[in-house]
């Protein structure tokens, strides 16, 4: 081999092993990160779950101290009732006995069974007077004070959880419905908020973006980093589809890729006749879930590639798709589905950042 030859197979064996060294030391970077990754996350879970052990052990000792009191109270006012129970047994045994002496051969006999009778009659009058039930009373202001404290608790716990769904909140986005993408049986509101399918083909202008088969709208925002939070309301509706796309999502003809989730370029969650299917690449994940909600939130992670769906109403989760890292900006997409002979007129709409804050 001549010399220049080898100098240049040097070069290169040198830069392939300098790259091959680099690799390596990025797998390794990657590797450690994967570990560091999963011990934070369980020392974070750990830490939790830890919190919540400590609130159900704090709420549990007030629960039992609270309910011990009201025990002890009760035992002492049925013993207090017991005894006055036995007085009064006490006091039929001797009138039951001077019944049974209250003869008319002991009255002959000079027995002065009158005076008896005065006296039993006296003490009967004072037994009375001190064993009205009345006087055996529980501290009912006290109970009405405890309990009147404890739903306050209980008000304001709920007040503040779940915690998730305040840190969803918190990552709340504004957006608006793009209506030079809606399909023309779709009416846009003007704020851009609302989706409704009508029976009625819009005379709209014919855009490259526009959808032409698919009941389709994405929206004005498109989002690259961060991480997002949307909402939407799907009262009433018993057909929908919602997820998260990437601009490149085909549009025109019928083409099945044109459908959320059917192709690489969206994920979406659907809801059809009470059965809710999670989709991308065309492949389906039938839920176990019967509940028909009436709130879909939609969390979004850049960092992770993560798309996690909700049922907001009692914080379900439905269905979460890892995609690692995302090759494009995504934009949220709805499907309100075809009116299903009035079965499915009810709009679908998107809550504004503003108003789930607010909400939380």
């Amino acid at each position: 081999m001549k010399p220049q030859h080898q100098e240049t197979l040097k070069k290169l064996q040198d830069c392939l092993c300098r790259q091959r060294e680099a690799v390596k030391y990025r797998l390794r970077k990657l590797s450690a990160r994967q570990t560091e990754i999963t011990k934070k996350s369980t020392i974070l879970r750990d830490g939790i779950q830890k919190k919540y052990d400590e609130m159900k052990k704090v709420l549990e000792e007030d629960c039992r101290s609270t309910l011990s009191l009201l025990k002890a109270e009760e035992k002492a006012a049925i013993q207090a009732v017991d005894d006055l129970i036995e007085k009064n047994c006490l006091m039929l045994k001797d009138i039951e006995h001077q019944l049974s002496e209250l003869t008319e051969e002991n009255i002959i006999r000079g027995k002065d069974m009158v005076r008896v009778f005065f006296l039993l009659e006296g003490r009967v009058q004072d037994l009375l007077e001190n064993t009205d039930p009345g006087r055996v009373k529980l501290d009912e202001p006290k109970a009405d004070q405890i309990l009147s404290l404890t739903h306050n608790l209980l008000l304001f716990i709920r007040s503040q959880i779940p915690v998730t769904k305040r840190l969803l909140k918190s990552y709340s986005t504004d957006v608006t419905l793009d209506p030079d993408t809606a399909h023309p049986n779709l009416i846009i509101s003007p704020a851009g908020d609302t989706a409704t399918y009508t029976s009625i083909w819009q005379e709209v202008p014919e855009y490259e973006g526009r959808f032409d088969t698919t009941i389709n709208v994405i929206s004005k925002q498109c989002w690259d980093s961060g991480y997002h939070y949307w909402e939407v309301d799907v009262t009433g509706k018993t057909y929908w589809e919602i997820g998260l796309t990437y601009p490149t999502i085909p549009r025109k003809g019928r083409k099945e890729d044109c459908w959320l989730g059917r192709g690489p370029e969206s994920w979406c969650v659907e809801f059809f006749n009470g059965d809710y299917t999670a989709w991308h690449r065309g492949v389906d994940h039938p839920l176990p879930i019967t509940q028909s909600f009436t709130r879909i939130g939609i969390f979004c992670s850049f960092s992770v590639g993560l798309v996690s769906f909700l049922g907001m109403d009692n914080m379900t989760p439905l269905f979460s798709f890892c995609s690692g890292t995302f090759t494009d900006s995504l934009y949220l997409a709805l499907c309100p589905g075809h009116d299903l002979q009035g079965a499915n007129s009810k709009p679908i709409k998107i809550y504004s950042a503003i108003r789930n804050i607010s909400q939380s």
